[in-house]
């Protein structure tokens, strides 16, 4: 055993168990395991989500009219027109990234090194979009009321399209009559000394119901979905009645207690899964810029072997593979 362990360090070797495992080096099936691991983990946060959605269906937002937005396209209503961009942008990442791997099998520093950095570029541009998207669901877009229940209260009105009638969102600032009295934050100087109140929403209900009243076209639609998927529009007198009776305070965007589209669920959901995986593609990021720097001085070249980019390319294909699941998951199903 011992003349066995000798010769091994004296060729070199790092790997002593016999033939090697699916002719796979030591670093490879690490990775692998890695990779195993981590898929059981994003498949137990998908589940959980697929179980709840299950559980609220009645009450879940809709995806296309909650993802609308386009930079530098403000007003416009475009659904999923760019999360399908963020989507084509990461697999084209991983086009990249393979036809790096490729290029180093045969030991062709330069063309490594472009694609390396195409796919660098790639995962930028989806972080960059990811975090815009993170803002702009934070920020929300037309505002809403809860109730004593937890429920969400949304405004709009019909409106002619295409010979039918469609309803319409209105951003609460829109309608809301700003009052003059002053509403005066709780902080821990003037309140509980352990504790400070969230922001002050733009407007009291006071203030949207008076706005309400003032324009006899608005309407109330709830959260819940009818049997064809759409969500319940109240009368003009169920939506009086739901505002003065059950609406408690204005609620602008979505955050971890609450969110304008629906159910707090479906924001944790969002932030938590989409979060997580962001942080894989920022790991790969910089995991890349530092391979792809050792390219540049050499590094694999003096090693004759570019199995690094191969085993970073491993993780950067899982992290596409899982934003398929979790594009189908969040955004089309």
């Amino acid at each position: 055993m011992s003349t066995t362990v000798v010769n091994a360090e004296a060729e070199g070797k790092t790997w002593n168990g016999g033939n090697e495992p699916l002719n796979a080096s030591y670093g490879k099936m690490m990775m692998w395991f890695f990779i195993v691991s981590d898929a059981l983990t994003f498949s137990g946060f998908l589940a959980a989500y697929g179980f709840s959605r299950f559980k609220f269906i009645d009450s879940w937002p809709i995806a296309d009219e909650v993802f609308t937005h386009v930079p530098f396209l403000h007003g416009q209503e475009l659904p999923m027109i760019y999360v399908a961009f963020m989507t084509f942008v990461l697999i084209m990442s991983s086009v990249t990234m393979v036809l790096a791997v490729d290029a180093g099998h045969k030991m062709n520093k330069s063309k490594v090194t472009t694609y390396m950095f195409l796919t660098i570029i790639g995962g930028l541009i989806f972080v960059g979009s990811q975090a815009w998207e993170w803002a702009t669901f934070i920020k929300g877009d037309y505002g809403a009321v809860e109730t004593k229940g937890g429920s969400i209260l949304q405004f709009g009105h019909y409106v002619e399209h295409e010979g039918e009638q469609k309803f319409k969102r209105i951003a609460i600032r829109d309608f809301a009559v700003a009052g003059h009295t002053d509403r005066v934050q709780h902080e821990r100087k003037n309140g509980l000394w352990f504790a400070n109140e969230g922001t002050l929403p733009s407007f009291t209900v006071e203030e949207i119901t008076k706005g309400f009243e003032a324009n006899g076209d608005l309407l109330v639609r709830t959260q819940m979905l009818d049997e064809h998927g759409h969500k319940v529009i109240l009368s003009r007198e169920e939506s009086l009645n739901q505002l003065k009776n059950n609406g408690t305070m204005m609620v602008e965007g979505a955050n971890l207690h609450v969110n304008e589209y629906g159910s707090p669920l479906f924001a944790d959901f969002f932030f938590f899964i989409t979060g997580f995986h962001g942080f894989h593609v920022f790991s790969g990021v910089v995991i890349n810029i530092i391979i792809f720097f050792n390219v540049i001085l050499g590094t694999y070249e003096r090693r004759k072997s570019y199995e690094m980019v191969e085993k970073v390319g491993l993780y950067w294909h899982f992290v596409d593979l899982v934003w398929v699941f979790v594009f189908t998951f969040f955004y089309l199903v």
